[in-house]
């Protein structure tokens, strides 16, 4: 699976795309949603364009959100708006809690999370407001700057390093080098995925206070820069200027992820109102058709829905397909 390197700012600024002068008909995105891959959590389903109509598409549409997600958003927009010069896109980060808080607030067109809305919203129900658009699934795992020595940690080890109890890389047979730990901040659904599935119900210590940073992009240059350090990011943010390590003898892959043999995973959603605007409804639909799921989401580092062997509910619960 090809895994792109990413630009360390690029979940900081407004991502505007603009596409040429020709209007094209919306018959030319091909928009035939992809079985399975974007079932609605309140029980709803995102309808398909026709691909015969000829009907053209304008206005404006703001998806804001999880910066694991952000870079497979940015590419499907950059190519909608090639045949959709009338809509114009922006995608913005700000981690997972951001877009859900906007997106239920009405304040943006698209809520781009990693983790299910019922984890984010103070009142769980209001989830069902929404609609649960699930384009892609995201592998994550821990990476490392690439002079740390070792290329494996267990479990109980990345634990213990998460939670302040392993101060040093020769606790876990690597050299004598003290480990900067560098978290994502609060509202990161990618922190929520590592945390849940590392920490489990683990508490961090009060007096164990690493850096944050707010965008996987951040966290990328920092652990590159920082000799010792260690983080944790989406596969799509891997490159060899990082170390990624495995856990328990798991490499971190797509085929590894498709079994839950590797655990640190989650779907990406991308919410939106129950009655979203013509805009916003046409790009959720290219966003499932076969032109991104076919090719645009593994060639950004992603994994098809349609490839788990399977699923996992809001509470965390895995059953198999």
């Amino acid at each position: 699976m090809p895994i792109p390197t990413k630009n360390a700012n690029l979940s900081r600024r407004n991502f505007f795309l603009f596409a040429g002068s020709a209007a094209a008909a919306l018959s030319g995105l091909g928009l035939v949603g992809c079985s399975g891959s974007g079932a609605a959590s309140n029980g709803g389903s995102t309808s398909s364009a026709d691909s015969s109509s000829s009907k053209k598409v304008s206005g404006s549409v703001t998806a804001v959100g999880s910066t694991a997600l952000q870079p497979l958003v940015e590419a499907a927009a950059e190519k909608f708006m090639e045949t959709n010069p009338d809509v114009q896109i922006t995608v913005q980060g700000g981690g997972s809690g951001q877009g859900i808080t906007q997106i239920s607030q009405g304040a943006v067109q698209i809520g781009n999370s990693d983790v299910f809305a019922e984890s984010k919203l103070s009142n769980p129900d209001d989830a069902k407001k929404l609609v649960d658009n699930k384009v892609a699934i995201v592998g994550m795992g821990p990476v490392a700057h690439p002079e740390v020595s070792i290329d494996d940690l267990t479990l109980d080890q990345l634990k213990g390093i998460f939670t302040g109890a392993i101060t040093n890389w020769k606790e876990v047979g690597g050299q004598d080098l003290a480990i900067t730990v560098i978290n994502r901040a609060s509202g990161s659904g990618t922190r929520a995925t590592f945390e849940g599935a590392v920490l489990g119900g683990t508490k961090v210590p009060e007096s164990f206070k690493p850096q944050e940073q707010d965008s996987s992009g951040t966290v990328a240059k920092m652990v590159a820069e920082t000799p010792g350090s260690i983080s944790y990011l989406a596969f799509s943010y891997f490159s060899d200027k990082l170390k990624a390590l495995k856990v328990g003898g798991v490499e971190p892959k797509e085929e590894t992820v498709e079994t839950n043999d590797w655990t640190i995973w989650a779907y990406e959603h991308m919410y939106t109102s129950t009655s979203p605007d013509e805009a916003t409804q046409a790009f959720i639909d290219y966003m499932l058709s076969d032109d991104v799921q076919g090719s645009l989401v593994e060639q950004t580092g992603y994994i098809p829905v349609t490839g788990m062997k399977v699923t996992r509910d809001a509470s965390g619960n895995v059953t198999k397909k």
